[in-house]
């Protein structure tokens, strides 16, 4: 399994290309479909893999969290994926996959890793609704590979936070303050549902109007809209929007490309781009600044994104 991850870190060179590496992974046999489902998780936020370790159980935590290890000296939380999405198996996981998000470490309990599979977001599409209704919002890209199976990638921010590892409760919002300047139009695009809300809710908190986008390729063409709108009106650009905010993993386009593409159009020249994401690494944060990301915020830090809107914005 160390094989299998191995020169993960030269894997930074594909930001701002569209392409990604996914870690596909199953839970186990379904006992109500009989099939073995096919999840994915990026490459970036893999540590490592590992059997499962001893794992000491604490009190009052959620069903879906097995408990703590012990890894280099740090607890880590321990999430079994199968009791998460409710999916029965026949048999305990055997594999840990150890992800890392915004500098918090945590375990993944899964029956079996697969391999690494390198593909174009454009090939990750949005779910359809049934699917969407039946994993209960829990997969936020999916592609079909050559031999006709289903891939999904699991909204690992979605987990994190309804399992009490990632998230801000309501005080974090409280403590942003208004703005203090009206007529602000702040442009989104983040895949994940938790992060779309978490974000309305610190632009509510500020007084600032917010347009969102599921994905990045919705989100450039929202923007081209708006910007030969802009055109035809003859008014700038930066009248109807103040700040572009973006993720960097969304399926059909990601946002190191919706920033390339944002940076290359003379329209959105006096617009900045802010990176919001829960890959939170120094090099990741070189990547964005590597396709013109003006500023760069981990997520899940309400306080934070609010202080350097309010710097970009004033």
């Amino acid at each position: 399994m160390s094989e299998l991850l191995k020169n993960v870190d030269a894997r930074t060179k594909l930001a701002g290309t569209n392409k990604l590496e996914i870690l596909m992974f199953v839970l186990g046999k379904d006992l109500r479909t009989g099939r073995r489902e096919i999840f994915g998780i990026n490459v970036f936020k893999v540590r490592e893999v590992m059997r499962v370790p001893a794992i000491t159980r604490a009190p009052e935590m959620p069903e879906a969290v097995e408990g703590m290890v012990s890894l280099r000296g740090a607890l880590v939380p321990v999430i079994d994926l199968a009791k998460y999405t409710g999916i029965e198996v026949e048999s305990k996981p055997e594999i840990m996959i150890v992800t890392e998000y915004n500098g918090h470490t945590q375990g993944f309990l899964v029956e079996a890793v697969d391999t690494i599979l390198r593909l174009d977001w454009s090939s990750m599409k949005v779910p359809p609704e049934m699917l969407n209704a039946q994993m209960g919002g829990l997969v936020t890209a999916v592609t079909e590979l050559a031999d006709g199976r289903l891939v999904m990638m699991m909204d690992v921010e979605k987990v994190l936070a309804e399992t009490g590892h990632v998230g801000m409760d309501d005080m974090a919002f409280k403590a942003v303050q208004p703005l203090g300047v009206s007529n602000r139009t702040i442009f989104y695009a983040d895949d994940s549902s938790i992060a779309r809300n978490q974000i309305q809710r610190t632009l509510d908190a500020m007084q600032v109007k917010g347009i969102a986008a599921v994905n990045g390729r919705q989100a450039w063409q929202e923007l081209q809209k708006m910007a030969d709108y802009a055109d035809a009106a003859h008014i700038p650009m930066k009248d109807m929007v103040q700040l572009i905010l973006t993720d960097v993993e969304m399926p059909e386009m990601d946002g190191y490309m919706l920033t390339r593409k944002i940076k290359e159009d003379r329209r959105f020249a006096e617009i900045p781009v802010l990176m919001h994401s829960s890959l939170s690494s120094s090099s990741n944060q070189q990547l964005g600044k590597a396709v013109g990301v003006d500023e760069y915020v981990s997520k899940f830090e309400a306080q934070k994104l609010a202080q350097t809107l309010k710097r970009l914005l004033m």
